[in-house]
């Protein structure tokens, strides 16, 4: 069969959606300069961008390449390609005739980090930014949630079920209780506040409103949390050592950019009867209720068990400062936060916590 007679049947399937809510609209539509496969640096094939009015005007973007777009290749039978196309949707200006660069920029980037990794997103799922997810932007969305799109529900193509995930820019306290708590709950009780999920720069925290503050407080002592797993980029453990005039305590090093998420998840998720795992590239620590505190090394996982006394004081006392204490309730471990030092592509430090 010749190039110009492979069927585009997973195209097809994604542009059908898009007909059904703009009709013949015409999108706006980017396409990668050099396919990835043969050398090129955008992952997706394209990525097109509707104008879209209600509720309000915004961009609606969709992606091309994150499903199998023509032929079936992959061996999973269930899912096109990793099973999801991502949807952005952007406030639009007055008078704005083309989409900002930089949501396709971020939508390329995002492809970039699926393709390079294979880690995949889904709905609930949530990543930190680092900085504002539009470069240099004067704006608090510094991080992004994945929830359905609540107009795009899932297609079966030829080539497997698609997934249409839609991409929300979110504020470091706004992603903070969604950690606590559960995204898609969050977004859900924000939806008076954030109709149709509209990403907007120069919105302010959605927690600065009473009603939403009560939502995240409610909704965690009722339901816990949904993280298990939260990654730490600086983690250490020494365990206790016998010495000539008694044991030195056990010694659990946490970065202070996330001691105050660590906090805020032992009550989410300890006090819940659930665990929480701590991991970066070298360690995992496996903290756990229990009704007595102790810790057990087994290569690189470490299991520390805490008691709901335990649990109480050290979400009290660990802050986002650079320190250490020893529990009164557990003195056979010691808790040291170190400072973070965030760092621009260069290397440059831009940020110090602790």
């Amino acid at each position: 069969m010749s190039e110009e007679e492979v069927e585009a049947t997973g195209w097809d399937a994604i542009e059908d959606q898009m007909k059904r809510l703009y009709g013949q609209q015409e999108p706006k539509h980017y396409a990668a300069m050099l396919p990835y496969r043969l050398g090129g640096k955008d992952p997706l094939s394209g990525i097109s961008a509707y104008e879209a009015q209600q509720p309000y005007p915004h961009w609606h973007f969709v992606t091309f390449g994150f499903s199998e777009l023509y032929d079936k290749e992959s061996e999973n039978l269930e899912y096109s390609g990793y099973g999801f196309e991502l949807t952005f949707r952007l406030a639009r200006s007055a008078g704005e005739q083309e989409p900002p660069a930089w949501g396709i920029s971020l939508l390329q980037n995002m492809a970039r980090y699926v393709f390079s990794s294979g880690n995949i997103f889904a709905s609930g799922h949530y990543l930190d930014a680092n900085g504002p997810i539009c470069l240099g932007a004067d704006t608090r969305l510094t991080a992004l949630a994945f929830i359905d799109d609540p107009e795009l529900p899932a297609v079966d193509t030829p080539n497997g079920r698609v997934e249409f995930l839609q991409m929300v820019g979110i504020t470091a306290d706004e992603l903070e209780a969604m950690m606590t708590w559960n995204t898609t709950s969050f977004l859900h009780a924000s939806e008076e506040m954030l109709p149709a999920y509209i990403t907007d720069l120069a919105r302010d925290s959605l927690l600065r409103l009473p009603a939403i503050k009560e939502a995240v407080r409610l909704g965690i002592e009722r339901d816990g949390s949904q993280t298990g797993i939260l990654y730490v980029d600086e983690l250490g453990f020494e365990p206790a050592k016998s010495r000539l005039l008694g044991t030195a305590p056990a010694v659990l090093t946490i970065g202070a950019r996330q001691a105050a998420s660590v906090a805020s998840l032992l009550r989410g998720r300890l006090l819940k009867g659930k665990p929480l795992r701590l991991t970066c590239p070298k360690l995992q620590i496996l903290l756990e209720p229990a009704e007595e505190t102790g810790c057990v090394q087994d290569g690189e996982i470490v299991r520390i068990s805490l008691s709901e006394a335990a649990i109480l004081e050290l979400e009290t006392k660990l802050q986002p400062k650079e320190g250490e204490f020893r529990l009164s309730t557990a003195k056979e471990l010691k808790v040291q936060v170190r400072k973070t030092y965030i760092k621009d592509q260069e290397g440059n430090v831009v940020e110090t916590i602790g």
